[in-house]
């Protein structure tokens, strides 16, 4: 029997995230993924999912000292980025500029210093890119800034608002990690050939580009400013169902209730943008597209997904359309490089196919 898509076909043991889509739980090494985006930092997450635990005060100083001294980018990388034509999209840019990152030390399996050097790198590249895009000088990084707070200062150029990073903190952590997706599955494919931790991520990058699994955030911006109005809300999203057409942030491949990662999220959006108009709007078009869903799919689950509430927090801090899937990449690169670590210790990953062409004579 053939499974289209690996559907429900398990092909790894993790002990990195349980993804319950009928009950709606998402667990981080035996933490709710939930309480983890609204009580710690980037940094602390990222520690649970590499060394399987929550670190003490010296270890997440250690932690940040090493990402803080990782992130400027080597000359050669500047001039690759800077030499890519403008009309390639952040994404390209972002998988040619990872793929050129060289390692220290040829080692197998990959380290924790690589993955380190790695996630620290991501947020520079793609500032450095943004900022030549924009005909500005590139905002070297700060020392004194934590990743995302630095993320933000680069792209900006300026210190970003408190509860700006703290918003974006909690999308970065909801997204760093989510089971054997598209992305995730690419990296553990590639681990498995023994092949270098940059060749998994830059993979892992080029699948998450695919409009089907990174871009649903900036297509609900799309969506949003698209309705308009409140009262356009009800005729403009009973037309798209009825051409058949698919509303995002709405339904998921996974959860077949509330994504937990939207609850999070609309909780700090909330907080972040009570009094601003898009929001206002976006929660009313929320409000009309599930009751319509219902009417129009009562047989089908269709809630709200990350992907509406990420649109909501990225409008509200600043951030381009154009730069939320790169952002995306920046998180789930601590997945991704879990996993790898995972990957490494198993089999080469080969499945088989059956052929439906014809036999020569």
């Amino acid at each position: 029997m053939i499974s289209l898509g690996l559907e429900n076909v398990v092909v790894a043991e993790t002990d990195l995230s349980l993804v319950d889509g009928l009950k709606g739980h998402l667990v981080y090494r035996n933490h709710w993924a939930r309480d983890l985006a609204i009580n710690n930092t980037f940094e602390e997450v990222a520690h649970l999912l590499w060394y399987g635990h929550l670190p003490s005060e010296q270890e997440l100083a250690d932690l940040n000292a090493k990402l803080v001294a990782n992130r400027e980018l080597p000359a050669h990388v500047k001039a690759v980025v800077d030499a890519m034509p403008d009309d390639m999209d952040m994404m390209e840019v972002l998988r040619t500029g990872v793929a050129s990152l060289p390692l220290a030390g040829d080692t197998w399996p990959p380290t924790l210093d690589q993955i380190i050097y790695l996630t620290a790198k991501l947020p520079t590249i793609i500032a450095h890119r943004y900022a030549r895009l924009n005909n500005r000088e590139p905002v070297a990084p700060r020392t004194d800034l934590g990743h995302t707070a630095n993320y933000l200062y680069m792209l900006k150029g300026e210190e970003p608002l408190t509860a700006h990073v703290r918003a974006f903190d909690a999308y970065l952590i909801l997204t760093q990690e989510h089971g054997l997706n598209a992305s995730t599955f690419t990296a553990r494919v590639i681990a498995s050939t023994r092949s270098d931790l940059v060749s998994s991520i830059t993979g892992a990058i080029g699948a998450l580009k695919g409009p089907l699994h990174g871009g649903a955030p900036s297509e609900v911006t799309e969506m949003i400013e698209a309705i308009g109005t409140k009262e356009n809300a009800e005729p403009w999203i009973k037309a798209k169902l009825a051409a058949g057409e698919r509303l995002m942030g709405f339904g998921h491949r996974i959860y077949r209730t509330t994504d937990p990662r939207a609850i999070a999220l609309s909780k700090v959006a909330s907080e972040l943008t009570a009094e601003d108009k898009w929001f206002d709007l976006a929660v009313h078009v929320e409000q009309i597209a599930l009751r319509l869903l219902k009417e129009h799919k009562p047989n089908r689950p269709l809630e709200t997904n990350v992907e509406f509430y990420a649109a909501a927090v990225m409008r509200a801090i600043g951030l381009p359309d154009e730069l939320f899937t790169p952002s995306f990449a920046v998180s789930r690169t601590v997945g991704w490089s879990a996993h790898v670590l995972e990957a490494a210790k198993g089999k080469i990953i080969r499945p088989q196919s059956n052929y439906t062409g014809t036999m020569p004579e």
